[in-house]
């Protein structure tokens, strides 16, 4: 089942689709992965990811186009947003928000949320906060291609 967002004028031109994740998406999302983060995910942490049944998968497309992904996995009494990324042509526009919503849905609001966010990355960190996700302390050096501490943010 798909969830569709109608976009404001100023914003993408096409309804947000927001739907599981499926290996074939797994190209498209690898591409996006590069073109977004500095050490992106390998294709072999995506298929161990999606192969896992507890674990919360999204995509989000445009029309026939996917333009973001959220990577979640649930791990005893909590969910760990692991990897969300929209392409940069498509940011700004209501895809993260989308995929996030979605993912409390399909998660269904048992159990808390955590995630670890660059310090640096405010406009992540506003959104996070949007969805009441509150700074719960600091990884040092967290992120190896520049020794960038991680914000720990959890939602409960």
């Amino acid at each position: 089942m798909s969830e569709i967002l109608s976009r404001e004028p100023s914003e993408l031109t096409q309804e947000v689709r927001v739907r599981r994740l499926a290996y074939s998406d797994l190209p498209a999302v690898i591409a996006i992965e590069r073109r977004s983060f500095p050490t992106p995910w390998s294709l072999a942490m995506f298929v161990l990811e999606l192969s896992k049944p507890s674990g919360l998968c999204l995509a989000a497309s445009v029309g026939d186009e996917l333009v973001g992904y959220v990577i979640c996995s649930r791990y005893d009494q909590v969910w760990h947003l692991m990897n969300i990324a929209v392409a940069p042509e498509s940011r700004r526009a209501g895809v993260a928000g989308a995929l996030i919503r979605r993912l409390f849905e399909e998660a269904r609001g048992v159990l808390p949320f955590t995630l670890e966010v660059r310090v640096s990355n405010h406009g992540a960190i506003g959104m996070y906060e949007r969805f009441g996700f509150r700074s719960a302390g600091v990884r040092p050096r967290y992120y190896h291609d520049n020794g960038e501490d991680a914000l720990i943010m959890w939602l409960d």
